[in-house]
């Protein structure tokens, strides 16, 4: 029998046996109310086991500058809309835009502040990447050619047997899988419950039990499954957990004001590497500020030069031009060309991370919206445009 928790605005907030992780699936039907959902995005480090991702001692303290965008003309789907416009329509929970590292703008909604640890949902896949490359500048992985099971032997015999640690980057594995989170019977939604369940190895085992549709490095398919392949490679190739890596290699290191958290598969497992991070606004910001810089600290190079570069761009999959990364979206200008090397972290809701190399622009994004895709009145890539415009001379 479910228990009403609480009311939010009106709507009963339930809870079963499994806790507030019943709203995770409501969420991913599409089937919150506004306020209801926001306290489920704002404390979704509450609701699985999460691993803790330290911060570093000193606080990098991020200047500010005074440069008006409120008169922001954004157009987008034959229309032409303004910052306030984007912020309300888009349900907008929290907005930064840095310029050469300093901050141009910062917007909280919905009871959000500077301390608020908003969830990332598949802007996950993209941290996990960035630690891909580490651990290749650190030695722990040889190659992108090494099949993944010189590191998972577990895998040999599964539809993983021959694929290339780049196959799994450009997700083209050709094992199969739906990724729809509105359909209770996708191999997504089927994860979820593997995670509301919290029994260690158990989704590596579903993954890993799926058949393959494609021979490797012939079909593009987006894949939350993909990523968590991703993590326990990291896990096997470095021993250190997923958080206490990204901890050790970036997150003490770039004064960074909180500590992140990281969901896991179950109490000591794997962390849910395409999904469950949670920090704030800013912190967000000071990654992509790393990411902008080449992945250079201290002028320490984390990861190997040119990886972003690589992650960003379009791949040629079987014959056909996929605008996807490793697990990175590269961002087009208005012209439709990639020269500004722009590209972005992406989940569900619209939470966004964009960085734009050439401009030194990083915008960061959270929101709350109805649905998980789609549900946008305005396009965040012809509003990431808008705003890099209006501060070419910033």
């Amino acid at each position: 029998m479910l228990e009403s928790e609480r009311t939010l605005s009106g709507q009963s907030v339930e809870k079963n046996e499994h806790g507030e992780a019943e709203l995770i699936r409501r969420a991913y039907e599409g089937k919150l109310l506004p306020a209801a959902q926001v306290h489920t995005f704002r404390n979704t480090h509450r609701m699985f086991a999460s691993r803790t991702v330290r911060r570093g001692r000193d606080i990098h303290r991020l200047e500010r500058v005074h440069v008006p965008l409120l008169d922001l003309c954004i157009s987008s789907r034959g229309a032409d809309h303004d910052l306030y416009d984007y912020l309300s329509r888009n349900r907008t929970a929290g907005l930064l835009i840095l310029k050469r590292g300093r901050l141009v703008l910062e917007h909280y909604e919905f009871g959000n502040d500077e301390t608020t640890r908003w969830l990332s949902m598949s802007m996950a896949k993209s941290v996990s990447t960035v630690l891909i490359g580490a651990a290749i500048q650190d030695g722990y992985i040889h190659s992108l050619e090494d099949p993944l099971t010189r590191y998972l032997p577990q895998l040999l015999g599964s539809a993983y047997e021959g694929v290339s640690i780049r196959h799994l980057l450009q997700m083209t594995s050709g094992v199969r899988w739906n990724d729809s989170h509105t359909d209770p019977m996708s191999e997504r939604r089927q994860m979820l419950e593997l995670q509301i369940a919290q029994q260690p190895g158990a989704i590596l085992r579903y993954v890993a039990d799926q058949p393959r549709a494609a021979p490797p490095g012939t079909v593009w398919n987006y894949s939350t499954g993909e990523t968590h392949v991703v993590g326990a490679l990291l896990h096997a190739a470095t021993g250190c957990w997923l958080a206490d890596y990204l901890s050790e290699k970036i997150w003490s290191r770039l004064g960074m004001e909180a500590d992140a958290t990281w969901w896991l598969e179950a109490p000591m497992g794997l962390e849910v590497a395409g999904s469950g991070i949670s920090a704030t606004l800013r912190d967000y910001g000071r990654f992509g500020l790393f990411v902008m810089n080449d992945g250079v600290i201290d002028d320490q190079r984390i990861l190997p030069e040119g990886w972003v570069r690589e992650s960003a761009a379009p791949q040629e999959i079987g014959g056909n031009r996929v605008e996807y990364g490793y697990m990175w979206w590269p961002v087009a200008r208005k012209d439709g060309s990639f020269a500004d090397q722009a590209l972005s972290a992406r989940g569900i809701f619209g939470q966004f991370l964009y960085i734009n190399v050439r401009e030194e622009v990083v915008i960061v994004v959270w929101s709350s919206r109805s649905k998980p895709k789609g549900a946008e009145a305005i396009l965040d890539n012809d509003f990431f445009n808008a705003v890099v415009e209006a501060l070419q001379n910033a």
